[in-house]
């Protein structure tokens, strides 16, 4: 391939002071003349953060991923973006997403670059940074970092979210002391790497791999594994081979590439965050893809991966059984193992002869973990028109059909006050509502959902409840949740007119969530409403956010961000 075929020509191969510009300054960095005579020139888009504690090692893969890229006869340059990790980001990493988002695609866009390699890890970076790779549209290769390795304590593996979730609980219910919660904090993060639950992280990790966008093998090995090196270094090769082939992004993520991740995460009984970065994901491509495709598409496939926080199992547990390789050709009946992936070849020729090494962990279609059916459904009714998700595989069978008096709350800090306290009068077959907490009304719709029960029922042996909320929940989280309600309160959806004492039924196996009012009351409730007062917001980033970000049934990208600009070569500077 001629210099002058790739987009990097644009500035290297300019003539007079443009190229000069272009060229002298960065000579300063030791590139030898041949840098700039043809070879194909590699953006390494590094999520690398001391405040990401799940993305720290990624500046050591990247060493490995320039190996690659040099060997194969590119030219390297690894650059920084806006990176958010979930332990630390306040009030939560899913309002940076799109920020991220626009960080690389504008990086991407102004910058001499043929192809990118996407280093990401923490559960937003991954979907963010396929999102901007998709606005420009370059070939692309995505390397997550992988998990961590397992928790270990007293005998016991633990998993990071989920063991929390379940040792705070035990806490409050005065199962375990203070120091045993202490001892088990210190004993979860073991190594680099993101969370070793299939939680969002793991979630996004198999479900980009089986989409095409990461070489075999990238989403589930452990962080610490050599292997993890190699594969960057095979991807640093890759990339390079990409942009001599011509592929790209948008020839990966089809509507099929959609359509297996949908089912796959049924069998992986991934995290329900899933269904707002793949609906954001498609609406940067063109791919016609909705809320409902997340029921209708998954309907017949059952789930068949043990892993917590539905299952037993981590992911150490899944990768030496076999990792994704594996639920590929065991789910291959529900899969298109035609669509095309970053390694040229199809889905099923990258897996050919891959097997399942153990089958507690990744189980078989004739003897699931839990039925087809039984992950995440799609609630409609006249409290959630526009949609609202459960994920059924970690909730309470009994309490899928129910009807209960709701207790409202505007202010998730309002509840948890009222649900320490010993004269809590909250019972427990009441459904609980925490609104005004979706991608508007927080801002940037946090993983509150999942709220602790009140301490009083903990101590009485309940563990899991009815709660009903426009916010997020962790992939790592489980209980009788229902999620991202739309129209969310903060603009007058119905989530909004609730009052505490009325009646809410939820009926998952009918896809039913409805609030027992009748319609006249609510149209006199809905004409007394008004928006509230959004504290923090009057400028910068947030004001931006509130002021474009989508309902969660779109995904909560921006409006402007819908569909891609590609990448054309920007005006010149000089």
């Amino acid at each position: 391939m001629s210099a002058r075929t790739l987009r990097s020509a644009g500035w290297f191969a300019a003539e007079g002071k443009t190229g000069i510009m272009h060229r002298s300054w960065l000579r300063s960095e030791g590139l030898p003349d041949d840098s700039f005579e043809g070879r194909p020139v590699i953006g390494i888009a590094n999520s690398w953060s001391e405040l990401t504690p799940c993305n720290t090692h990624l500046r050591e893969l990247a060493d490995y991923v320039k190996r690659g890229i040099w060997q194969a006869g590119g030219v390297p340059f690894e650059f920084p973006t806006t990176s958010a990790g979930e332990p630390l980001v306040r009030p939560s990493a899913m309002i940076l997403r799109n920020l991220i988002s626009m960080d690389l695609e504008e990086t991407l866009r102004g910058n001499p670059l043929d192809g990118v390699v996407l280093l990401s890890g923490c559960d937003k970076t991954t979907p963010a940074y396929l999102m901007g790779a998709a606005s420009v549209d370059l070939p692309t290769i995505l390397l997550t970092g992988g998990p961590m390795l397992n928790g270990k304590y007293r005998g016991t593996d633990i998993g990071s979210g989920t063991s929390v979730w379940r040792l705070t609980e035990s806490f409050r219910a005065g199962e375990i002391t203070g120091a045993e919660l202490a001892e088990a904090e210190g004993c979860m993060a073991r190594s680099n790497g993101h969370c070793m639950t299939m939680g969002t992280a793991s979630t996004m990790a198999c479900l980009t791999e089986i989409m095409g966008a990461q070489l075999p093998g990238g989403a589930a090995l452990p962080a610490n594994d050599s292997r993890r090196k190699r594969l960057a270094h095979m991807t640093g090769r890759r990339i390079v081979e990409m942009v001599h082939e011509g592929l790209v992004l948008s020839q990966i993520l089809t509507r099929t590439a959609f359509e297996n991740a949908v089912r796959a995460n049924a069998a992986l009984g991934g995290s329900t965050n899933a269904v707002v970065h793949l609906l954001a994901l498609a609406g940067r491509l063109g791919v016609h893809f909705n809320l409902d495709d997340f029921d209708e598409l998954a309907i017949n496939v059952p789930a068949l991966v043990d892993l917590m926080p539905a299952g037993r199992f981590l992911m150490e547990e899944f990768a030496y059984a076999g990792g994704v390789g594996a639920l590929v050709n065991r789910l291959t009946e529900h899969l298109d193992s035609t669509a095309l992936t970053v390694t040229g070849r199809s889905l099923a020729e990258n897996y050919a002869g891959e097997q399942c090494w153990n089958d507690e962990v990744i189980r078989s279609l004739d003897n699931p973990v839990k039925p087809a059916g039984s992950h995440i459904a799609v609630l409609r009714g006249n409290l959630a028109p526009a949609g609202a998700v459960i994920k059924q595989s970690a909730a309470a069978p009994d309490l899928l059909q129910h009807r209960g008096r709701a207790r409202v709350w505007d202010r998730v800090e309002d509840y948890l006050a009222e649900a320490d306290r010993d004269d809590c009068d909250i019972a427990a077959d009441d459904v609980l509502v925490i609104r005004y907490a979706g991608p508007r009304g927080y801002p940037g719709m946090p993983e509150i959902a999942n709220v602790a029960l009140p301490k009083r029922l903990l101590r009485q042996g309940v563990r899991d409840m009815i709660r009903i909320s426009d916010a997020r929940m962790s992939g790592t989280s489980y209980g009788t949740v229902i999620l991202h309600v739309a129209p969310e309160a903060a603009v007058g959806g119905p989530l909004a007119l609730v009052h505490d004492g009325d009646v809410i039924e939820l009926n998952v196996p009918e896809r039913r969530l409805d609030l027992l009012v009748d319609e006249a009351e609510l149209e006199r409730r809905r004409s007394r409403w008004r928006p509230p007062v959004l504290a923090g917001v009057r400028r910068g980033y947030l004001r931006l956010y509130v002021d474009h970000v989508q309902g969660a049934e779109q995904g909560a990208d921006f409006d402007f961000l819908q569909g891609n600009s590609g990448a054309p070569l920007p005006r010149q500077a000089f």
